[in-house]
C-alpha cells in the first residue's frame, strides 16, 4: 500500500483512496456508530489523506510539518467519511418511511419490540443514530 501512495500522480493518489474508503461505507445505511467509531473513521480518513498529499513546507519556519485538518478539506473538498455515512443513512430512513405499513423493513422501523432490555448502559441502536442526525 505505502508503494502505491508514494507515487508522484496526485490523481492516481485520490482513485486509490476511493477504492480503500468505499469498501469501508458498505453498507453503511445500517450502521448504529458511536461517537468512538465516528472519530475512529475521520482519524483513518485524514491519516491516509496526509499520506495523499504529503509533509507541507511551514513558510515561518522553513520545516516540514502535518498538513492540519482545514488544510486537508481545503485540498480534498469532498464530504469526509462520517457525513456521508449519515447522509446515506437519512437517504434510507425516507425510503423507509415512504414504504407500505406491511413491510417487514417498515414493520421493523416503526414498531416496539416487546419484553425487557438487558441490565446495563443501552447499546447504541440505528434508531438514536437517526434521532442524533436530525439534531
Amino acid at each position: 500500500m505505502q508503494n502505491l501512495l508514494s507515487c508522484n500522480l496526485l490523481s492516481k493518489k485520490i482513485k486509490i483512496h476511493r477504492t480503500i474508503t468505499l469498501p469501508v461505507l458498505y453498507g453503511c445505511e445500517t450502521f448504529s456508530l458511536t461517537l468512538r467509531e465516528e472519530r475512529r473513521l475521520r482519524v483513518f480518513e485524514n491519516r491516509v489523506l496526509r499520506r495523499i498529499f504529503g509533509p507541507k513546507l511551514d513558510e515561518i519556519t522553513g520545516e516540514w510539518r502535518k498538513l492540519h485538518y482545514e488544510e486537508l478539506n481545503d485540498l480534498y473538498s469532498t464530504p469526509n467519511i462520517v457525513r456521508v455515512i449519515k447522509s446515506r443513512r437519512m437517504r434510507c430512513v425516507a425510503n423507509v418511511a415512504r414504504m407500505v405499513e406491511r413491510r417487514g423493513i417498515y414493520r421493523v422501523l416503526v414498531g416496539k419490540p416487546e419484553g425487557k432490555r438487558p441490565l446495563g448502559r443501552p447499546s447504541c441502536r440505528w434508531e438514536d443514530n437517526i434521532k442524533m442526525d436530525l439534531l
